[in-house]
């Protein structure tokens, strides 16, 4: 079992700490055996296998536990005479009615250490909240970076070019690597999955009855990654191929999409206005092999590709994303933590001079000192331009942690 050290660094401070731990993520993102990976912790910690419950939702096992009473009283049976130190673990969290009351119930006691996991992003709007606000931490987790894909892959051939065209074209799911990379199989794995998400965090969540309404809005989307996007945008192109849809029913199905992890919204700041723009945001993908399998993989589509491979690493790495707007002019990525802030253009190759006066132009004209990088694909690196610094897109994502010191 593959360790992914990057999430066991952030949550192994807050174990026996008196807050609960929230870790949020897409279906088959790897929440579940990092769950079991921080009980294997405890148990090197001696923990006593007694003091530990893991409740899985997904388990038919578990399916009695419907709503928030059953969750309370199995949990109390379950440590009843227990005195020490008590682990509670629950897995897809929101499959349990009221869940929150019985999680404010026992976070109350004062005596149980708790994580929970949600494939939906309602999970932290509802009750828990405002109950207990303050007193949680979420631990969102992404599909694997093209770093823990090579390591799960550890085929030793060292072939990573060849490892990154399958990564481009499969994306990040850790179930993959038990498959070889057949484009057929791995499809229908990839398929079936975006089934199961559609279906239950999607339709049967929100009750929606107009599917194809939502599978014609959702391939809309995949297909325009990395594009500005707007509801009426949405609604004309539908029109014109007579579906008639509100941009308002746009706009719902899209918060639907964006409660599953399915896509993320990354708004626009005006740089020169220091403001965060309520329009014309873009969307990237949970996982850029979704787009794929639905779609199909074609070359032509490599930038907007690579910009949504791109977003996903700086998530994994913590930072808060916004696109920059200069003017009539657009940086792809602004990435903010702590204190640290940096521009990022991505390109797939800088191999014609209007390509690199596209890309190097519109950072130069930002007047702060924060760092500046463009990366692309070129094997052969230039020099920088006016400090702003070129890289190999893959030796960013091989790299770990902050891109401003290249570690």
């Amino acid at each position: 079992m593959y360790i992914r050290g990057n999430y066991t660094d952030r949550i192994r401070p807050f174990i026996g700490k008196p807050v609960i731990k929230v870790i949020t993520g897409m279906r088959r993102s790897g929440k579940s055996t990092f769950v079991k990976q921080i009980i294997a912790h405890l148990a090197v910690e001696l923990v006593p296998e007694k003091s530990i419950l893991y409740i899985n939702k997904e388990s038919l096992e578990f399916d009695f536990i419907r709503n928030y009473r059953d969750l309370h009283t199995y949990v109390q049976e379950f440590f009843s005479g227990i005195t020490d130190k008590k682990y509670l673990f629950v897995d897809e969290i929101q499959e349990i009615e009221n869940w929150e009351k019985a999680i404010t119930s026992f976070f109350s006691d004062g005596d149980v250490d708790i994580f929970i996991t949600g494939s939906n992003a309602h999970l932290l709007s509802s009750e828990i909240a405002t109950l207990i606000s303050g007193r949680y931490i979420e631990f969102p987790l992404y599909t694997l970076g093209f770093n823990e894909f090579l390591q799960f892959r550890d085929d030793q051939r060292g072939i990573v070019e060849e490892d990154f065209r399958n990564y481009l074209r499969f994306g990040g799911l850790p179930a993959l690597h038990h498959f070889d990379f057949n484009e057929e199989v791995v499809y229908q794995y990839i398929n079936a999955l975006y089934s199961t998400i559609l279906l239950k965090d999607v339709i049967k969540r929100n009750n929606i009855r107009n599917i194809s309404l939502l599978e014609n809005i959702t391939k809309f989307i995949f297909d325009n990654i990395g594009n500005i996007f707007s509801a009426k945008k949405v609604s004309d192109y539908l029109k014109s191929q007579r579906i008639r849809v509100r941009p308002e029913t746009v706009q719902n199905y899209v918060s639907y999409l964006l409660s599953s992890y399915a896509i993320y919204k990354v708004p626009r700041y005006d740089i020169k206005g220091k403001r965060l723009l309520e329009i014309h945001e873009k969307y990237y993908l949970g996982d850029i092999g979704f787009r794929n399998a639905l779609l199909g993989y074609k070359d032509q589509d490599i930038s907007g590709i690579l910009e949504n491979i791109v977003f996903l690493e700086l998530k994994r790495r913590g930072y808060q994303i916004a696109i920059g707007k200069l003017g009539d002019l657009e940086i792809d990525f602004i990435a903010e933590k702590q204190n640290e802030k940096v521009y990022i253009q991505v390109a797939y190759l800088l191999a014609q001079p209007e390509t690199i006066e596209r890309e190097f132009s519109v950072l130069k004209k930002i007047k702060d000192n924060y760092p500046k990088f463009v990366l692309s694909l070129d094997t052969v690196i230039g020099e920088d331009v006016d400090g702003i610094r070129r890289m190999n897109l893959i030796e960013f994502l091989i790299s770990e942690n902050s891109i401003t010191n290249g570690k």
